[in-house]
């Protein structure tokens, strides 16, 4: 019976995921001087009652590498997006034409993607807090399984699986990290 006390690594591993997806979910929102579609993910907009995310009121499309346009379905909610747009932090003013926005991508200055690099550094410490609290949390599962008749050597065994898993997805974290970095900093 003490034998078939068993840790779920696949559980651990999952949440882990899902800090590495909200990492990069987070690094595709931070403006490279590029023109991306992703940029605008986390820009909500105020329609029918609701905040809606922009992919669900227009179509957006970047046609050039610093031009990113959107075509709003229903012309009534033009005005509501541009100004989610300026009202998002992107730091992009929008331009207008018609039932179109057009969002023209300013080159950064060596200030601005200093910040950046900043911001991508926050993000990527709270992902490193959120594996480190998966962590945390199969260490204690496994201290319960000890308390209910776990074996030492099975201990030994689960802390190192998890902390190896855990070791991983840091590993991921920062070559996440000087990837978005080295993007940012790319003139």
């Amino acid at each position: 019976m003490a034998d078939e006390i068993e840790i779920d690594l696949d559980d651990l591993e999952r949440r882990m995921t899902g800090a590495m997806t909200s990492l990069r979910t987070e690094f595709a929102s931070l403006r490279t001087g590029r023109a991306s579609a992703s940029m605008l993910e986390p820009v909500q907009v105020e329609a029918y009652g609701q905040m809606t995310p922009i992919n669900q009121v227009g179509t957006v499309n970047v046609p050039e590498p610093r031009m990113v346009t959107i075509n709003v379905w229903d012309k009534s909610l033009v005005n509501k997006v541009e100004k989610a747009i300026r009202e998002s932090g992107l730091g992009i003013n929008p331009q207008t034409n018609g039932p179109i926005i057009m969002l023209p991508i300013p080159e950064l200055n060596e200030e601005r993607r200093r910040e950046l690099t900043r911001v991508a550094a926050q993000y990527a410490e709270h992902a490193r807090v959120a594996v480190r609290n998966v962590r945390r949390d199969g260490m204690d599962r496994i201290k319960k399984a000890k308390a209910e008749g776990m074996s030492e050597d099975d201990q030994k065994f689960w802390e190192g699986a998890v902390q190896d898993l855990t070791d991983t997805y840091i590993k991921h974290v920062d070559e996440a990290l000087e990837t978005k970095q080295a993007e940012i900093m790319q003139v």
